[in-house]
């Protein structure tokens, strides 16, 4: 096959998501819709984060940047499958594909963090409670913040200089809606031995270790909540876990199904509905599920709207 490498390949063709020209109107309004409401449901979040004084704790310090790793997360893909689908052009220059996937690997890693951080917290609030405001101080959160953004930078950083050297064949179409990393090896006409031990060593470092230290701290979690007698409190501590539990699952179930046991017998449409899970669904979801169910975000939602009220009169 003819071989372009990566200073001559000018463009990728995104093939988009699997459904018949007749349904692009529903479903153009159907993702813009969602990624509205992920827009500004995060973005309500942080408002009332920074705003309420009450929510300045570290449980809602850790939201307000997941809230902001949601919308950037959603950012990346969304709009560029929107304006695909108006337009009917397919085409991403090779720059923009590989910033897109940079940036994409990047605030994956940096959900996989935060989540194990928001786990750390929720451990530390229920088995330790009298020593919480102690141990989660400002200086761990901030810390803990910062060793996120670092790992994931340097993780999407590693992809991204390992895909810059590869050759790519005459075939440029992309099988998915964004550039997917593992899309972009199977185009390769280079080996991509180097890139595929990456992908396996990052996944160990930025999934499976997150993935367990979220396990272990609801093991110990749950061990407490055992041994708690107020059924209350159970109830209570029940809730926050289930929350956050749903969204592990749902978020972590999907990438490990997708990366880490692809089958050649998994179809294009069921690989591009695990993305959309957790590339569009679950960013949409975190409002709900994190602030919108909670009591304390519910009264700094209406204390906001109070005082704003208040300042129209």
């Amino acid at each position: 096959m003819k071989r372009e490498n990566q200073s001559s390949m000018s463009e990728f063709l995104l093939l988009g998501l699997p459904f018949r020209p007749e349904q692009q109107g529903g479903f153009f309004a159907l993702f813009l819709g969602m990624y509205l409401t992920t827009v500004l449901g995060n973005l309500l979040i942080i408002l009332l984060i920074r705003l309420d004084a009450r929510l300045h704790t570290a449980m809602y310090f850790f939201l307000s940047h997941l809230a902001l790793t949601d919308v950037s997360f959603s950012s990346v893909t969304i709009p560029k499958m929107l304006i695909n689908t108006q337009t009917q052009d397919q085409s991403i220059p090779y720059a923009g594909c590989i910033t897109q996937m940079y940036f994409f690997i990047f605030f994956t890693g940096l959900d996989d963090f935060l989540l194990t951080s928001m786990a750390y917290d929720r451990y530390v609030a229920i088995c330790h409670p009298l020593h919480y405001s102690t141990i989660m101080g400002q200086g761990l959160c901030t810390l803990l913040v910062t060793i996120s953004w670092i790992l994931s930078c340097a993780n999407a950083l590693c992809h991204t200089l390992l895909l810059t050297r590869l050759s790519f064949c005459a075939d440029h179409s992309i099988p998915h809606f964004f550039c997917d990393l593992g899309a972009l090896l199977k185009l390769s006409c280079s080996d991509t031995s180097l890139n595929e031990l990456a992908i396996f060593t990052a996944g160990v470092v930025v999934i499976i270790l997150p993935l367990a230290c979220i396990l272990i701290s609801y093991g110990r979690i749950g061990a407490t909540i055992l041994k708690v007698p107020s059924s209350k409190g159970i109830c209570k501590a029940l809730s926050t876990c289930g929350s956050h539990l749903s969204v592990v699952s749902l978020y972590y179930g999907t990438i490990i199904g997708l990366y880490f046991f692809p089958s050649s017998s998994t179809s294009r449409d069921k690989s591009t509905i695990a993305s959309v899970m957790y590339t569009v669904v679950t960013p949409l979801l975190n409002p709900f599920i994190y602030s919108l169910r909670n009591k304390d975000m519910k009264g700094a939602l209406e204390r906001l709207l109070h005082r704003a009220k208040v300042l129209s009169q």
